[in-house]
């Protein structure tokens, strides 16, 4: 898939009533940046009332997401695929990014590794801190 970080920006209002204007991160899966902003317009006008503009479009590269139940919080881990190298007989390390829901750190972890069951890879998990992203639309097809 290829992941695209869409960010938006529009009039939010807060806990106190208060009118404040934010911009928030989304990842969409798309083909191409024109696509992602199409699908992240398509997505995110239901749920804003007023205007709000794509304030950009990047790719993003994550090699997994896994997603766990009805957790708000997202979560970016550094994951290392170890292997060993056959000719020189060292050990070879792959660093890739994947994002993964959980309440807490802890709760995030165990989702990491409820993906990962079943695989044979060897892995250590390098890194994991909170995501700004506050939703991920894969394409469910028209």
């Amino acid at each position: 898939m290829n992941w695209f970080e869409c960010k938006v920006s529009y009039e939010k209002i807060m806990e106190k009533g208060v009118q404040k204007k934010v911009t928030e991160p989304y990842l969409v899966d798309a083909l191409s940046h024109a696509e992602a902003e199409a699908r992240i317009i398509k997505e995110i006008e239901p749920y804003i009332s007023g205007e709000f503009t794509v304030s950009s479009v990047r790719r993003a590269n994550y090699s997994d997401i896994f997603p766990s139940g009805d957790s708000d919080w997202w979560w970016r881990a550094k994951v290392s695929f170890i292997s060993m190298d056959e000719k020189s007989g060292t050990e070879k390390r792959t660093n890739v990014s994947m994002l993964c829901q959980g309440d807490d750190i802890e709760e995030a972890i165990k989702t990491i590794h409820g993906g990962m069951k079943g695989t044979m890879a060897d892995y250590e998990i390098i890194e994991v801190k909170r995501s700004p992203i506050m939703e991920i639309f894969v394409y469910a097809g028209n």
